[in-house]
């Protein structure tokens, strides 16, 4: 009987652990509620007192071309006034787009999403300490290739890149005086393939590596703090920085937008 009872107590422990899982790692995209988007709040992290760090979690989102239309509706909704662009011109100019918001707006947009044939297709959570950074990996360029983008003098200039990775790099730096709150800075970055494991060699290939600083921004945010980041324009090519950021022309073209959530500020 005692085992029996033991048995008991241990299924309703697990049932009761997979439960608590359930409920706070549901995805914000297969949700209606606003509270989906809600910030993580840790009281007791066992890492807080070693590691000040942000969580972003970040969701890549497609939509078809032919109703690309709906991003027209989507950005006038969202702010860009707490944004600090490296160059605004050039960030346009490489047909980049961007909006600024918090938890109400969100159901609302992500409604406008759903109606547009918007699928979320990949989930990635990023834990940035302060005062460093990490890399949003997009897309894989298996050959060397040239591509073209706006630069900070306004020109159109080109870079032979490749093999290697074309993605987002994310810093996270602490706001003097505040809690809560972390400057985030985001910008283009291409990092090269490294096949050498020798650190001397591996060091020399990470030189390799090209921002595209002109369509970087900053701001600052806190838990439940979102920006959606997508393009300007639908571009079927991939010659330019936009186009293999944003544009996807294969069988059934899309583009591809990304939700950056503000999900917790480790104090």
């Amino acid at each position: 009987m005692a085992k029996t009872l033991q048995m008991v107590v241990y299924l309703f422990a697990a049932l009761t652990i997979l439960g608590c899982q359930a409920q706070d790692n549901r995805p914000i995209w297969e949700e209606t509620k606003i509270g989906d988007l809600a910030p993580k709040r840790i009281t007791k992290d066992p890492y807080s007192q070693f590691v000040k760090a942000t969580n972003i979690d970040v969701y890549i989102i497609e939509i078809p071309v032919e109703n690309i239309t709906v991003l027209n509706d989507i950005w006038p909704k969202l702010y860009t006034k707490p944004l600090r662009f490296n160059n605004y011109p050039a960030f346009t100019s490489n047909s980049f787009a961007i909006g600024f918001s918090q938890l109400p707006m969100w159901s609302e947009i992500r409604q406008m999403l759903l109606d547009a044939g918007g699928r979320k297709t990949e989930t990635v959570s990023i834990l940035i300490p302060d005062g460093q950074f990490d890399t949003l990996e997009i897309v894989r360029l298996d050959n060397e290739q040239t591509i073209f983008y706006t630069s900070n003098q306004n020109a159109l200039e080109s870079v032979t890149i490749g093999p290697g990775t074309l993605g987002l790099s994310l810093k996270s730096e602490r706001v003097p005086g505040s809690r809560g709150i972390r400057q985030i800075s985001v910008k283009p970055l291409f990092k090269p393939l490294l096949t050498s494991r020798i650190p001397q060699l591996a060091r020399f290939e990470e030189l390799g590596r090209f921002s595209f600083r002109s369509a970087g921004f900053t701001l600052k945010m806190g838990p439940g703090d979102f920006i959606l980041l997508g393009p300007e324009k639908y571009i079927e090519h991939q010659k330019s920085l936009g186009s293999l950021l944003f544009s996807i022309p294969w069988k059934k073209p899309m583009v591809r937008i990304f939700l950056f959530v503000c999900s917790n500020i480790i104090d």
